[in-house]
């Protein structure tokens, strides 16, 4: 009886793991029906793709935790009618790109952005589009890279204040046990915090289906558990100081109904950098890229169109 409740027990304990070697890696097959291209970078293979006329100011949009580059799908249409060239890449462990093991922190995020731009010969400044935790690393990196950055605009962005499910604060927080919950819950849960989220008719009707086949590739959920291990529980507060003190043009959109990002964290910002603009969208919850793209697009223009202002060295 013994020998059997042990047995029984190696076996939940090892389930988990097992079910993700057994997913699908990102290999070549995964990637058969990409539409932009792939670059070789320190940590893996970067996928990323250009929009609009190729002689536009650029736009890069960083996407957040969970969703790839596919996010950016409504409001890079509304850019580039702008005439603006927009930079949309996967963040490492998501969408297209490598999954490599190790920490997920701000300097491994913004090494990537800055690889990237480097091989891709983009030597002008850049006006940068961040999401939820991609507004984190967009800060980190205008404030490690000033002379690359020419405007900072964040939607929902992280790093002043944020509110995890209670199963992803579980697996965050807890040890070893975290690891094995999110390997064998992560996608279920994530699936059904989406669904209940949508609207009935949002700006990208495939995106449940999109994310169920994102959570089943081998190594995007430890990538998500160690992006909030690291990168997520990053306070933004002293590098939003930084830039406060360059005169770098910030506009913030802020979902009212948002459940993740408070409008406390719209408070804080506006505590430590009164020049920031910022908006506040009625009803939108942190689902605004895709359920709110024109509203995002009223709020952006203005910062879109101003002058650039060249940052204090």
């Amino acid at each position: 009886m013994i020998w059997f409740l042990f047995l029984v027990l190696l076996g939940l304990i090892v389930t988990p793991f097992v079910v993700e070697l057994r997913r699908p890696p990102m290999d070549a097959r995964a990637r058969r029906e990409a539409t932009g291209d792939f670059v070789e970078l320190t940590d893996g293979v970067t996928y990323y793709e250009w929009h609009g006329p190729s002689r536009g100011n650029v736009v890069v949009c960083i996407h957040g935790l969970t969703t790839p580059s596919y996010i950016w799908r409504p409001l890079v249409d509304r850019l580039t009618g702008l005439g603006l060239r927009v930079l949309t890449y996967d963040l490492y462990g998501r969408g297209l790109s490598d999954r490599p093991a190790g920490r997920q922190d701000r300097a491994f995020f913004v090494q990537q952005l800055d690889e990237l731009l480097t091989a891709l010969e983009v030597n002008r400044s850049v006006t940068l589009l961040g999401y939820s935790m991609g507004g984190a690393i967009a800060t980190a990196f205008a404030v490690d890279h000033p002379e690359r950055v020419d405007r900072l605009m964040l939607i929902a962005p992280v790093g002043l204040g944020h509110r995890m499910s209670r199963f992803l604060t579980f697996c965050a927080e807890a040890p070893v046990v975290g690891e094995w919950a999110i390997r064998l819950l992560g996608g279920v849960m994530h699936r059904r915090g989406v669904d209940q989220s949508l609207p009935p008719d949002p700006a990208l009707p495939d995106f449940t289906t999109r994310v169920a086949g994102e959570m089943g590739i081998r190594g995007t959920l430890p990538a998500v558990l160690s992006s909030l291990r690291n990168m997520m529980e990053e306070d933004m507060a002293l590098p939003h100081r930084r830039l406060a003190d360059t005169g770098l043009p910030i506009v913030a959109v802020w979902g009212e109904a948002d459940r993740i990002i408070p409008l406390s964290a719209m408070g804080r910002l506006t505590q430590i950098n009164r020049s920031a603009r910022q908006v506040q969208l009625p009803g939108a919850t942190h689902s605004l890229p895709y359920t709110h793209p024109d509203q995002i697009m009223d709020a952006l223009t203005d910062t879109l169109h101003a002058g650039t202002v060249p940052a204090k060295r």
